[in-house]
């Protein structure tokens, strides 16, 4: 017996951080000028070793803060492959829905594994404040997911920031990190690093609740003007 695949509708996608006009031109400029051989596929699989770069260089950095160079060398790489492979599709009219939807954000939940738990085995942030952050992502992540398939809308940007800005606020965190070192902290067992991403991370599970709770108000308000119209 075989099963028949539908074709997902149509996502409204919805991307109003502060750098997105800039970002995209810098994109579209590279898609014109990207030689043939180079596949969306191709640049998804280069997202995912640049994550594996960043994974590596704070891994590393328990040995010589140095080695945060290559973190932050992942971090763009990780952002050209990330950006680029959904941007080329589109470019030359290849897209594959369900495919590059699946693809590309399981690949992101890994990636983003990656970074946050290379960052809590790092001298520089505990592990359990790291999860804190890994947590806020893949809540947002999900509210994300959710709201495309009852909405029709995929938002790729919350209080006017996106992917693009909190890889520029984590290579930010790097560069702090080689410049003062891991020291002992100014907050007891915790260091300022370790206030900033759990900071962060809270921030972003708050954000989970809010938006849940206006979605919920949403739904509700649409659901229940479709059940005045049948009564």
């Amino acid at each position: 017996m075989s099963v028949k695949l539908e074709a997902p509708a149509a996502l409204c996608r919805i991307q109003q951080n502060w750098l997105a006009a800039n970002e995209r031109r810098i994109l579209n400029w590279l898609c014109q000028r990207m030689p043939g051989w180079v596949t969306p596929d191709r640049l998804t699989a280069t997202g995912m070793i640049g994550a594996g770069m960043t994974f590596a260089g704070y891994v590393a950095s328990n040995a010589d803060a140095a080695w945060l160079l290559v973190a932050i060398l992942g971090y763009l790489v990780q952002w050209f492959g990330d950006s680029m492979d959904g941007s080329l599709a589109r470019y030359r009219r290849i897209e594959r829905p369900s495919y590059g939807y699946f693809i590309d954000h399981s690949c992101d939940g890994l990636a983003t594994l990656l970074i946050l738990a290379g960052i809590g085995l790092s001298p520089f942030v505990s592990m359990d404040v790291a999860l804190i952050a890994l947590a806020g992502y893949l809540l947002l992540s999900i509210h994300a997911f959710l709201s495309a398939r009852v909405l029709g809308e995929f938002k790729l940007s919350y209080l006017s920031a996106g992917p693009t800005e909190l890889r520029i606020m984590l290579i930010g965190l790097t560069v702090m990190m080689m410049m003062l070192g891991a020291g002992p902290g100014f907050f007891g067992t915790w260091s300022g690093f370790d206030l900033f991403v759990g900071g962060v991370g809270s921030i972003l599970i708050l954000l989970f609740v809010g938006q849940t709770c206006v979605t919920g108000r949403r739904l509700a308000r649409i659901d229940g003007e479709k059940l005045n119209r049948r009564t």
